[in-house]
């Protein structure tokens, strides 16, 4: 599925270093799901972070109807320089991620 974060976060290097590992297409499959979810809580919480408890509950109004137009509208109205906020959060987990996954070599 689509997020309304995808056209700013990249988590190809990720997907691609777990190609490397020898892992069953059932286990590839399961980490996949939950780099997805991970980021997806990730970012969740980025934004969170920055909204007022009104202002969350609108939010994930928005987020729940799956409206990117209304959730970036929302957002940049209630957050400063959001995006940056959701890039670094990301940048963040991928930089973790990688390191696990060089350990797990």
């Amino acid at each position: 599925m689509r997020q309304f974060y995808s056209h700013l976060i990249e988590i190809e290097s990720v997907t691609l270093e777990l190609d490397q590992l020898e892992l069953s297409e059932e286990e590839r499959l399961h980490l996949a799901n939950l780099l997805d979810s991970s980021l997806h809580h990730t970012v969740l919480d980025a934004i969170l972070s920055e909204l007022s408890e009104d202002d969350k509950k609108i939010f994930l109004r928005y987020v729940h109807e799956d409206n990117h137009e209304k959730i970036w509208q929302f957002l940049t109205e209630k957050a400063d320089n959001i995006e940056d906020k959701i890039k670094k959060a990301a940048d963040n987990l991928k930089n973790e991620l990688h390191k696990d996954l060089k350990e797990a070599k």
